[in-house]
């Protein structure tokens, strides 16, 4: 995936400016591809410069007023393109499976406590994924095909936070490490259903 995409999609979501964009990186897109601001009004300016996306007519233009922006049809064109292009998976690259490698070779000193604090901070994620899932999709069923894939996206990202919890659960018990008080190793498959978290998005 790619930031432009990344882009054109959230725009022929809801057309946006700069700054709207920006926040709903932090919040929604963020969670599976994530920008700087830097990053998303410099590729806004690569957009509108390819004639892929344009900044709305001002009904009244003042200094330091934010662009909304919209797709173009050549926008939807490319994107709607990459939607069928076919890609390989990337190859995986995390520092916590190397660091437990490397202490095979060097001792395991210090490895429960960063094990904890992945563990805590996948929990939290969680958390907030499954809260997400009980305010925005409370009866997929009736949900339109839009609304089902978003849902569908989410449920990935709750299924790699119960993976994660239920990994880290089992390294810790391999190293003989206590987890943190009151936390309970999920199943496998365990993606706790609409209502099980806690938060705001």
């Amino acid at each position: 995936m790619s930031l432009p995409h990344a882009i054109l999609t959230a725009l022929l979501e809801r057309p946006s400016s700069g700054l709207e964009l920006t926040r709903r990186f932090d919040k929604s897109i963020g969670y599976f591809w994530s920008a700087s601001h830097q990053q998303i009004y410099r590729e806004l300016g690569r957009l509108e410069a390819a004639g892929l996306i344009r900044a709305l007519p001002s009904e009244r233009p003042a200094r330091g007023q934010r662009k909304q922006y919209e797709v173009l049809p050549a926008g939807r064109e490319e994107l709607t393109g990459w939607v069928a292009t076919g890609e390989d998976p990337r190859p995986l690259r995390e520092a916590l499976f190397l660091r437990l490698r490397a202490a095979g070779v060097v001792g395991t000193a210090g490895l429960g406590e960063e094990l904890r604090r992945h563990l805590a901070l996948h929990e939290r994620q969680l958390a907030e994924y499954n809260a997400i899932e009980a305010r925005d999709f409370p009866a997929d069923d009736a949900a339109d095909t839009p609304d089902r894939l978003r849902h569908l996206v989410l449920r990935a990202g709750i299924g790699l936070e119960s993976f994660w919890i239920y990994w880290l659960h089992e390294a810790l018990t391999t190293l003989r490490e206590p987890a943190p008080p009151g936390a309970r190793p999920p199943g496998p498959g365990d993606g706790a259903g609409p209502g099980d978290g806690a938060g705001p998005e």
